[in-house]
């Protein structure tokens, strides 16, 4: 069987992580002098009350090649026929480059395919799900490495942010900040684009934010999975509820992690999706 691979970025939840035999590697988080391993040393919860008392930002580390060997052997021993990997985007960590280094060295042990999902949050995690899917089906290396590509390029995100302070702090704001300019008392609207955060526009209250955010999903065509990304606001049950009114049953909810939360700060609400069939 091929096996999944992805980093702590995707921010899945572990029952989903566990019941699709989805492998991750986590990232590092560091407050001053302490850094965590996310997800074995520092949970979510953990996680946003350090960030709540935090007077500087915290930095995230991508993981090193090393730590990709190890679960690369692992899944080998285990009897693993190949591995497919989808990281965080490239564009914005270092893990894209040595899940692949740590595949090139081990190229003689086991196939491994590892692919730059261009995304992060739960928008990568789609890609990931779509990919254990093919594979719990019988599916190839070639196969699931496919299915995961086609996945990743035709999903994103849509989130609505409290506060730009904290990608900005963080200098993951890139060509964002010449859209929001000194404006940081707006809501800021986001997604992704070729790899990197990119402005989805600019609303005056939480409330307008949150129905551009249920307006950009109403927006698109042919949606094929819908999931929610969050961290913890307070009116996650009413964005919820509008989303049941849409049709959208049972999305994936997905609570940002300390990689994507580092950035993105609390409060945070916004959809993630996959076109297609």
């Amino acid at each position: 069987m091929i096996r999944i691979v992805t980093d702590s970025s995707c921010d899945l939840p572990d029952e989903i992580l566990q019941r699709h035999r989805i492998t991750v590697v986590p990232l590092t988080i560091r407050f001053g002098e302490e850094g965590f391993i996310d997800r074995e040393e520092l949970s979510i919860d953990d996680f946003w009350v350090r960030l709540s008392a935090a007077k500087d930002l915290p930095e995230t580390a991508a993981p090193s090649v090393g730590r990709f060997q190890d679960v690369y052997r692992e899944l080998s021993y285990a009897g693993a026929d190949g591995i497919v990997v989808v990281t965080i985007s490239a564009g914005i960590s270092a893990t894209h480059q040595s899940a692949t280094l740590a595949a090139d060295q081990l190229r003689s042990r086991i196939p491994v395919r590892v692919i730059d999902s261009r995304l992060v949050s739960a928008a990568l995690g789609l890609g990931v799900l779509a990919a254990a899917r093919a594979a719990e089906a019988g599916g190839t290396i070639d196969v699931v490495e496919a299915t995961a590509r086609e996945a990743v390029a035709s999903s994103n995100l849509f989130a609505a942010l409290d506060t730009l302070e904290y990608l900005k702090r963080g200098g993951r704001i890139g060509s964002t900040a010449a859209f929001f300019g000194n404006l940081l008392d707006v809501k800021p609207l986001i997604t992704f684009a070729e790899g990197v955060v990119s402005a989805g526009g600019r609303v005056r209250t939480r409330r307008k934010a949150i129905k551009a955010v249920l307006d950009h999903l109403e927006s698109l065509e042919s949606v094929a999975e819908v999931g929610v990304v969050h961290s913890n606001p307070p009116d996650l049950d009413e964005f919820l509820g509008a989303l049941r009114e849409r049709g959208h049953d049972d999305p994936l909810v997905a609570r940002l992690g300390p990689v994507v939360g580092a950035h993105a700060g609390p409060r945070v609400i916004g959809i993630v999706y996959r076109q297609g069939p």
